[in-house]
């Protein structure tokens, strides 16, 4: 019986780097990591916040140095989200991330794009990537990085606003998606997860997004769950990543059949699936295993991630076929 087909669309190609391959690119750059082994490496992946876990996050990365290692990564993470049923990925990176410790703009991105470039022929995965900007540092240096991706035509289809929500509103970055939107460009951003639900408010309002990352905050709010629901707006959850940095406590205690419930448009992503214990398999399967969800549930959290994509409508039509046929297939109660 096959995996349960789906698309990811809440993915941040840094936070795939996994222990071994950190240590792997450290070797073939010179690095000095500051841990004994891979072992001692995982055993630091207990987080107490967001802060604690992009701490630990940034300084891994700084073992990206060339456009081989970005494309050594994403490869990774394609290989191993193909065995998890991903048929579609949209990719986020964290530019700034990047040229914050002198590593070139055509460097991140070429290395990442090559292996993009390919992905649908070598894992059967078809993929877009878009340009996430930190919401923790200045608007105008998020801008400037805009612009500079828009001039050399990076081959992005979108933006997001990640990194650290509490304190840095939406709409400190309405001028970036003024002018992403102008340029063509799809818009996304990371809202309601720590945040509170006027920024889920704000990233629809003032940055007129066209999906949300997370945004399980939004139940604290009726009026903006009924307008959710009425206007379709995917929420891109991420269940294992809440636990791991205590946005929920444990996963028994995650909002995600309760918005599916309610009829709100989520999807089940991994976000950083290296550091935060899964995959988006794995993140399906824990699901399961909390909630007892069944075939029809697995299946709408799957179609909804299809219709969530940005994909043509013949791409997305085939998907959803897929995820038909998975849905009337004999053992699809037995996978997740």
């Amino acid at each position: 019986m096959p995996s349960l087909p789906c698309a990811e669309l809440h993915l941040h190609i840094e936070g795939t780097l996994e222990p071994e391959l950190i240590f792997t690119l450290a070797a073939r750059n010179g690095i000095r990591l500051p841990y004994a082994d891979t072992a001692d490496l995982a055993d630091r992946y207990a987080f107490t916040d967001l802060q604690s876990f992009l701490d630990l996050y940034y300084a891994n990365m700084d073992v990206l140095r060339t456009e081989a290692d970005f494309t050594d990564m994403t490869r990774a993470y394609l290989r191993r989200t193909a065995a998890a049923g991903v048929r579609h990925a949209e990719i986020m990176m964290d530019p700034q991330a990047h040229l914050a410790r002198g590593i070139a703009l055509e460097t991140c991105v070429g290395g990442v794009a090559a292996a993009l470039s390919t992905s649908e022929a070598d894992y059967g995965i078809s993929t877009s990537l878009i340009a996430a900007f930190l919401r923790d540092r200045p608007a105008a240096e998020a801008l400037a990085v805009l612009r500079d991706l828009l001039a050399m035509e990076a081959p992005i289809i979108g933006i997001g606003l990640d990194s650290a929500e509490v304190g840095y509103p939406p709409s400190l970055f309405a001028e970036v998606y003024d002018v992403a939107r102008a340029a063509g460009l799809k818009c996304i951003a990371h809202a309601g997860e720590e945040g509170p639900p006027g920024y889920v408010r704000e990233a629809l309002d003032i940055l007129r997004v066209d999906r949300l990352d997370h945004g399980i905050r939004c139940l604290e709010d009726e009026a903006l769950v009924q307008r959710l629901v009425a206007d379709q707006v995917p929420l891109t959850v991420c269940p294992l990543s809440n636990v791991r940095l205590r946005a929920v406590a444990t996963l028994r205690d995650h909002p995600l059949p309760a918005m599916l419930a309610r009829g709100l448009n989520v999807s089940v992503n991994s976000d950083d699936p290296a550091y935060f214990g899964g995959y988006v398999d794995d993140n399906f399967s824990a699901l399961r295993q909390s909630f007892g969800l069944g075939v029809d549930d697995l299946a709408t959290l799957a179609a909804n991630s299809f219709r969530s994509a940005f994909i043509s409508g013949e791409r997305r039509a085939a998907l959803l076929a897929e995820v038909e046929a998975w849905r009337s297939a004999p053992g699809a109660a037995g996978v997740a």
